[in-house]
């Protein structure tokens, strides 16, 4: 399967899963907002122009907003987390760590430690987002804190369940041109 096949069939599953599962799940508590979407963009190759990263991360919040009746709340928090996710891999992976052959950001590719701490400042930036702009309509600080904390951690740990479920295969390119 090429890679923009593989970045497709994801994309198309992240949002069936978000849309059709996550999104039908009965609320357990005004706080918590399943989110997994997001991993798709986080799982885009380390090589992709910021630019491409952010137009496809505006198309693909803007497609998510259609299904879900949200104009524009997700497509600005996957902008937003686009923006800042190549300034977060070059905090995270030394330059020579980075020029490594592996495509994409994984475990295998940044390490457990580093490729936790993208995974989890990503995502609390993308919840914080669109948390706030929702709190725009909501109201009350606790509120607000509440749902970002729950929201994030049930989130997390969608994540981490996926990552463990589903293993992505790296494959190590030494054709470095």
């Amino acid at each position: 399967m090429t890679d923009l096949l593989k970045h497709i069939f994801r994309c198309c599953v992240f949002i069936f899963v978000q849309v059709f599962l996550l999104n039908e799940v009965p609320p357990l508590h005004r706080y918590v907002s399943p989110h997994l979407y997001y991993l798709f963009l986080l799982w885009l190759p380390f090589r992709l122009s910021r630019i491409s990263l952010l137009l496809i991360a505006f198309f693909y919040g803007l497609t998510l907003d259609a299904f879900m009746h949200t104009p524009g709340l997700h497509a600005a928090a996957c902008t937003l987390m686009a923006y800042v996710r190549p300034f977060f891999i070059s905090i995270l992976l030394p330059k020579e760590a980075g020029e490594t052959g592996y495509p994409e950001p994984s475990y295998k590719s940044m390490g457990i430690i580093p490729y936790g701490t993208y995974i989890m400042l990503l995502t609390v930036v993308h919840h914080l987002y669109l948390t706030l702009l929702e709190w725009l309509q909501l109201g009350g600080f606790l509120l607000f804190l509440g749902k970002i904390l729950a929201s994030t951690g049930v989130s997390l740990l969608l994540v981490l369940i996926t990552e463990l479920v589903f293993s992505r295969k790296s494959n190590y390119r030494t054709n470095m041109s």
